[in-house]
Order: structure tokens, then sequence, then C-alpha cells
């Protein structure tokens, strides 16, 4: 990649960038009433996505192989009980990874 090349690139991130964080604001000013489908989307894509990365992240685990997926299951536990106890997304998911990797580098 050319010199060139390298500049227009990182500019195209840079604009992207600035038009993800910006376009929103443009489009929903704060005296309108936020449309009813974006807050439908609000509602049903957190849980959507974490559907997608829970069958993304065992979607090549084995019962009958290695450690018979006991690291995963415990990790599963970990997220399912972290999720009903303090209702927070993301302390679910980094207990859960935390979980997983501690019991994968030291115990399977």
């Amino acid at each position: 990649m050319t010199f060139t090349q390298q500049i227009i690139t990182i500019a195209m991130i840079i604009l992207g960038t600035i038009l993800t964080r910006f376009l929103p604001f443009l489009l929903f000013s704060t005296g309108k009433p936020t449309p009813e489908y974006i807050q439908y989307l609000g509602r049903v894509l957190p849980p959507a996505v974490f559907g997608m990365l829970v069958i993304y992240c065992l979607k090549d685990v084995s019962l009958f192989s290695g450690s018979h997926a006991v690291p995963e299951l415990l990790s599963i536990a970990l997220v399912i009980i972290l999720h009903l106890w303090k209702r927070q997304m993301l302390l679910s998911i980094a207990g859960g990874t935390v979980c997983y990797m501690l019991l994968v580098q030291f115990i399977f």
C-alpha cells in the first residue's frame, strides 16, 4: 500500500467513525420523541446480540472430546448466576469470560 493509499484509508476510517458517532444526533433531534422502531430496536437488539454471542462461542464445543465442555458449562452457569443476581450484562459477560479463561489456563 502506498503512502497516499494509507492516508486515504485512514481518512475514510476517520470519516466513518465520525459519521456513525454524529449521525444519530443529526437524524433524531432532542425536540422530537424517538421513533417507535428505534425504541423497538433498542429493546430487542441487546438480547439478540447476547444470544448470537452464545451461539458463536459454543459452535465448536464437543461433548465427546477434550474437556467434555466442562469449562464452557461452568462459565455459562456463572454468567446466568451473575446476570440473575446483578442484572448487568457487562458484568455477566466479563465474569463468564474470566471464569472460562482461568479454567482453561489452569485446570483443563
